[in-house]
């Protein structure tokens, strides 16, 4: 099966079946004045861009898409110039430091406002996260919520929610961060997140348009080359690749321009907003995107282009690891599974 599921509408359900009404897509604006503007004060504050941990990646002409995905049709010729792009995902302890220096919250650890949730009692209204959380027997692939929690206080330092930590992961990629979060921490960082052409390019590393942007074979060598679901998803994870969540970032092989984990791991957001029939009119030339968000299985949801899977992608349930496909997903939702990676101009 080729699906990605829909964390946004997944924890609306989730925290409607305990009692309440949760939808990530109003949580921006909920939350304390202060939380807010603390935000845009932590973008605003900048340091100076150290492009150390960046590589440089040449401009060029390549081939984009995937026939294989109807949101993903036609393949299409498209050209970009160059640009640094991070070497890995943005760390933990990366995000850790961008945190301590601004003050920053993100949004999953802001409070609700009980005036965009009417009816609903304010001691229900906890801010949180959805977790992946795989039961321990075989499942129907077509109800996510058997697989995800809505947890209250779940987020970036609390990754399973309360009792969880980041020790040991600092070097994992930072999870539970929406929009809003990795926009702030890249403009933070003098960067911003990359569009979707240059996260495909840079993805490629020169090499084409090939099924997997590790090559031609799923296994290379018989070795998995990337962070993803091995065994019957979602509750029996043969753990072949080492991982049941995140690993580590760099952990395995980089790809031609040395650039890490552009499969598997995390979901990784771009700037682009989604549509599904974005390609058919794509710009030729550096394209940025839609000038609006489309989804008609959420046509009221304002949705941004993720790309490369995460560790949850599975043959058995979500191929768009796969190269040339594309992830989606509401601005201000975030979950166990989704990060991020900064681009910077060349100046």
């Amino acid at each position: 099966m080729s699906r990605r599921m829909n964390i946004q509408k997944t924890v609306t359900i989730i925290a409607a079946s305990v009692g309440f009404v949760y939808i990530c897509g109003c949580q921006s604006s909920g939350g304390k004045t202060e939380d807010r503007e603390a935000g845009k004060e932590a973008a605003g504050a900048r340091v100076s861009l150290d492009t150390s941990g960046m590589v440089l990646v040449a401009g060029g002409t390549f081939l984009m898409g995937n026939d294989e995905f109807t949101d993903a049709r036609p393949v299409h010729e498209v050209t970009v110039s160059s640009f640094y792009i991070d070497r890995t995902e943005v760390t933990n302890a990366e995000f850790a430091r961008f945190v301590e220096a601004t003050g920053y919250k993100t949004v999953a650890e802001r409070p609700l406002n009980p005036a965009d949730y009417p009816g609903v009692p304010a001691d229900k209204l906890v801010p949180g996260s959805a977790v992946f959380t795989p039961p321990a027997h075989e499942v129907s692939l077509d109800n996510p919520l058997q697989w995800w929690t809505y947890v209250p206080g779940a987020s970036w330092k609390q990754p399973e929610g309360p009792g969880s930590n980041l020790e040991g992961r600092e070097n994992h990629p930072v999870v539970h961060v929406c929009y809003e979060d990795a926009d702030a921490y890249a403009r933070w960082a003098g960067k911003r997140l990359p569009t979707e052409a240059e996260w495909e390019w840079a993805a490629q590393g020169g090499q084409g348009n090939r099924p997997y942007y590790w090559g031609e074979e799923l296994k290379p060598g018989g070795k998995w080359a990337g962070n993803i679901f091995q065994g019957a998803f979602p509750h029996g994870n043969s753990l072949e690749d080492g991982f049941a969540a995140t690993a580590p970032v760099a952990t395995f092989k980089s790809n031609a321009y040395g650039i890490y984990d552009m499969e598997g791991n995390v979901w990784e957001w771009c700037s682009d907003f989604y549509r599904p029939d974005y390609f058919a009119k794509s710009e030729k030339v550096n394209p940025g995107g839609p000038g609006d968000s489309f989804d008609p299985d959420e046509p009221g949801a304002v949705k941004r282009v993720q790309k490369g899977g995460s560790f949850l992608c599975s043959d058995e349930y979500c191929i768009r690891y796969k190269a040339g496909s594309r992830g989606k997903g509401e601005v201000t939702s975030g979950s166990n599974n989704l990060g991020f990676r900064c681009v910077a101009a060349v100046r």
